[in-house]
């Protein structure tokens, strides 16, 4: 990928949730949600202070991550779909 988000600035792919339920029940399309869920694709350099110093990202590329249902900006790149978002919108990391 040939794009570098700027400050704290997080690019994140989806990662698509189980089409089955524990019990087997298929879930169709039109009934799922956009997962929650996704990997950290790349990582901007931190957000700067008024005094001109950068607050490094606790993140890195390749971190799974939890965000908020509505956070982040959808951009398409190379026929691939990825998030934007701050380091703010990001709830949780998995491990």
């Amino acid at each position: 990928m040939n794009l570098r988000p700027l400050q704290d600035r997080i690019i994140v792919k989806r990662i698509e949730e189980e089409t089955k339920t524990a019990g087997g029940i298929l879930i169709p399309d039109t009934a799922k949600e956009k997962p929650q869920r996704g990997e950290i694709v790349a990582v901007g350099n931190g957000k700067k202070t008024e005094d001109g110093k950068v607050i490094p990202v606790d993140l890195k590329a390749g971190d799974k991550v939890l965000f908020g249902k509505y956070a982040g900006t959808e951009i398409k790149i190379e026929g691939q779909e990825f998030l934007i978002m701050r380091e703010d919108d990001i709830l949780g990391v998995i491990e």
